[in-house]
């Protein structure tokens, strides 16, 4: 049976361990700007759609979010009853809904992103020194 390399074991450690920390940083700073963990991800996912559109389909956000379609379902209910989220119909389908980000969905997603900043430099550091310690 091989013996972990310990220097391996340290850096993987090392970078969960910020990883988690950033996901908890996340979920407080989310709190603060008036959004569960779950709707701040899902508000990040819908402005953040790959192709630069700002919406994004049930679908797709099942996808992203690695989430059965029902749950991401459910979210999004929740989220448009909150104001956070708008459906509007696909011009080329209309059996396809978009969702966008409504006025309020902005100004709170933008509330938790911006504070998010250091967060987010530290998590790109660890990504750094997990892949020098592999590298």
């Amino acid at each position: 049976m091989a013996r972990l390399a310990i220097p391996d074991v340290i850096a993987v450690a090392e970078f969960r361990s910020s990883l988690r920390s950033f996901l908890r940083r996340t979920e407080r700073i989310a709190r603060q700007a008036g959004l569960t963990p779950q709707r701040y991800l899902l508000l990040l996912m819908v402005k953040g759609a790959p192709d630069g559109s700002e919406q994004s389909t049930v679908t797709e956000l099942a996808e992203r979010l690695q989430l059965a379609q029902s749950t991401v379902t459910e979210l999004v209910s929740r989220a448009e009853e909150a104001g956070l989220l708008a459906r509007e119909q696909s011009q080329a389908d209309a059996r396809v809904a978009h969702l966008r980000l409504t006025e309020e969905g902005e100004r709170r997603l933008e509330a938790a992103f911006t504070v998010l900043s250091t967060e987010r430099s530290n998590l790109r550091e660890a990504f750094v020194n997990l892949d020098d310690a592999f590298g």
